[in-house]
């Protein structure tokens, strides 16, 4: 009988944080063991070679682990080998659901060599034993990580992957910042602007405008991978926030400030920490700016901070108008006496980021005003459809929201069967079954409850506010408020060569209104 053929990937992964050893747990050592074995069994058909290197095994968000479950679930894949199931992974809840319900549904065989486990063969006890086995020792490692790093950040040693802007790591000891004397310049220059009067927004506007690159930029002509998760999608230029965290970092007198944002907890996202439990140590590196100057520049900084009433003036297009080349939002502005909309990155930055766009704020209302008012004229006989909206509409949203609830009910009764048909392979326990269909029942109940209460007659009062009722009488909009704007626009783009693309949301008024 000849042998079942599998195709089969060959997953290799190491970490540090994670105590792996150097050498034993080297990717060329596992590679080796792997393709040696696939050559000793002509029953493993290799299609592929997954490698995560420097990739934690505490979660399972690695580029190359994705992409080869991408590959079993099209079909590519149906076996996997690796040479140890830490190797796979160190969270035993995680591995648990791949290897004991996801892979045996898809039919995927896994096998990890030196602990002797083939799922062709079945798995006993000892895999759940070597899962915890695993994640407490990653746990482990991972506690004592953080504690050196913070023995080392109370010492004032620099462990960041990245220096601040206009420092470097010294060469000949990564723990030790030294000033990187382009950059360090910049720095000097930003504080003296300041010092001299000039505002955060100018002293952005001055090193766009000279091409000075941002920090982010800077990082990445350096040949840093780095990536600032805070920053616009798309821009690479000097900001009014990037000048203002750059005027109070003080690293830039000499002091380390470091454990902003701890991890919490091995699987855990790094979270803003209170001040007073950061790691502060005077004197760490060289300043780039003089105690005396940096004094007088926070000094400064307090006479200027007012806090903006965002209640006031709120714009007619405030948060629909967006400039259609850069996307940052519109800003009104007033110039001879009439007010205008202009590219909010031009009016903060300058040329060197956007173009203007102007477009005065009479003709964009005229615009929308005289567009809805086209699309009313297009409606015919808007009283009938008014009275077909009152009678029909909440029919039909009745209808569509019992069938979302049908099918949702639907749902959970299923989840509630294959919670039984687990436990009838062993799958879960009693206490689990239990306490899973327990959650079930309530679920029902609730949606049961609510598909009672769509049976109850409701009044439908979407067609009487003041704007719907002013156009029910006279045919057409006579002016354009915020209410209205909010209630039919979605979204307004002004573009570079002076054409404005509408997008109108008539979700739950003019939805019903349909155009002839």
């Amino acid at each position: 009988m000849p042998l079942q053929k599998w195709n089969t990937a060959l997953y290799l992964r190491l970490s540090r944080e994670d105590g792996d050893n150097k050498e034993s747990d080297s990717i060329s050592n596992q590679r080796t063991l792997l393709e040696q074995y696939i050559l000793d069994h002509p029953e493993f058909i290799l299609i592929d070679t997954y490698v995560d290197d420097g990739y934690t095994g505490t979660n399972f968000d690695r580029p190359d682990f994705q992409r080869m479950i991408t590959d079993i679930n099209t079909g590519r894949l149906n076996c996997i080998i690796v040479k140890d199931l830490s190797r796979f992974g160190r969270d035993y809840i995680g591995i648990g659901q791949y290897l004991e319900r996801q892979f045996p549904v898809q039919g995927i065989r896994f096998l990890a060599l030196n602990n002797n486990i083939d799922s062709l063969r079945g798995y006993d006890l000892t895999l759940p034993f070597m899962n915890v086995m695993n994640e407490q020792y990653a746990r482990d490692i991972s506690q004592k990580v953080r504690s050196a790093m913070k023995v080392r950040q109370k010492q004032g040693k620099f462990i960041g992957a990245f220096a601040c802007y206009g420092y470097q790591k010294d060469p000949s000891d990564h723990n030790h910042l030294i000033p990187d004397p382009v950059a360090a310049q910049v720095v000097r220059r930003i504080f003296s602007l300041y010092e001299q009067g000039k505002g955060k927004l100018a002293i952005a506007k001055i090193l766009n405008e000279e091409e000075v690159p941002c920090p982010s930029v800077y990082k990445q002509l350096q040949g840093d991978s780095y990536n600032n998760g805070r920053r616009l999608a798309g821009t690479s230029y000097w900001t009014y926030a990037t000048i203002h965290r750059l005027l109070q970092n003080p690293m830039y007198v000499g002091t380390m400030v470091q454990g902003k944002a701890p991890r919490q907890s091995m699987h855990g996202k790094a979270k803003l920490a209170s001040p007073d439990t950061w790691a502060v140590v005077d004197g760490t590196h060289e300043p780039i700016i003089e105690r005396a100057q940096w004094d007088r520049v926070q000094s400064l900084l307090h006479q200027h901070t007012r806090s903006p009433n965002f209640e006031q003036n709120i714009s007619l297009f405030a948060g629909v108008l967006r400039c259609g080349d850069c996307g940052r939002a519109m800003s009104k502005v007033t110039r001879h006496g009439e007010d205008y909309y202009c590219c909010g990155s031009y009016k903060r930055y300058g040329a060197k980021v956007c173009t203007p766009h102007w477009i005065p704020s009479r003709e964009l209302e005229h615009i929308i005003l005289n567009d809805l008012n086209l699309i009313i004229r297009s409606v015919q006989d808007l009283q009938a459809i008014e009275q077909e909206c009152r009678s029909e509409v909440p029919r039909r949203n009745i209808d569509a929201q019992r069938r979302k609830l049908q099918a949702q009910l639907e749902q959970v009764r299923r989840r509630s069967q294959k919670a039984y048909e687990d436990y009838q392979d062993d799958l879960i326990t009693k206490e689990e079954l239990q306490r899973y269909r327990q959650d079930y029942r309530s679920h029902e109940k609730l949606l049961e409850g609510q598909i009672e209460a769509l049976e109850v007659p409701q009044e439908d009062n979407s067609l009487d506010r003041p704007w719907i009722v002013t156009l029910l009488k006279t045919g057409e909009l006579e002016y354009l408020d915020r209410v209205t704007v909010v209630e039919t626009v979605s979204a307004i783009q002004v573009f570079k060569d002076g054409h404005i693309e509408i997008t109108y949301t008539f979700d739950d008024d003019l939805r019903s209104l349909e155009i002839k």
